[in-house]
């Protein structure tokens, strides 16, 4: 059975770049799948907007707990979501100089 509308995996959902990304593909009717960090919790302010309960039969925003030093975690979670479309925004936000 075919898929109604595309399905994206984002990393870097919260930053600012995931973030305008995710609201722009949302906005296309896209199915939103985010990875985020353990430690990004306090930090969701730039999606929270656009989130709501992922039980919700409407709901096309979903978030995933995982870290790209994971491959496991990653591989399990590519072949539970299964996207269309991969857009790799992750960083780290405090890079020492």
């Amino acid at each position: 059975m075919a898929r109604s509308r595309k399905r994206v995996f984002i990393t870097g959902i919260t930053g600012q770049d995931g973030s305008y990304l995710a609201e722009l593909l949302l906005a296309k009717g896209y199915e939103v799948h985010g990875l985020i960090r353990r430690a990004s919790t306090f930090n969701t302010h730039r999606i929270d907007h656009l989130y709501s309960d992922p039980h919700e039969s409407d709901a096309k925003l979903f978030l995933h707990y995982g870290d790209l030093s994971d491959g496991s975690r990653l591989v399990t979670l590519m072949a539970q979501i299964r996207p269309d479309e991969v857009y790799n925004l992750a960083a780290q936000s405090h890079v020492k100089v």
